[in-house]
């Protein structure tokens, strides 16, 4: 009985260790804390005409990049 409390406090220490791990708080470049993202920025949608130039997505003959 001794063993299995033994072996459960342990697994207990190994699961909470990992857990902390992946919540590691989230730091700028100077290292100070900062508040974590949620996720990437869509990037911007980009088109290009028929000469191969940008152009704004609305013009006739512009397709996405």
């Amino acid at each position: 009985m001794r063993k299995l409390i033994i072996a459960l406090s342990a697994f207990r220490v190994i699961v909470g260790s990992t857990s902390t791990l992946a919540a590691a708080p989230c730091r700028d470049a100077k290292g100070k804390f900062i508040k974590c993202p949620t996720k990437a920025p869509p990037k911007p949608v980009r088109c290009k005409d028929a000469k191969g130039k940008f152009a704004k997505c609305g013009t006739p003959g512009a397709k996405p990049a």
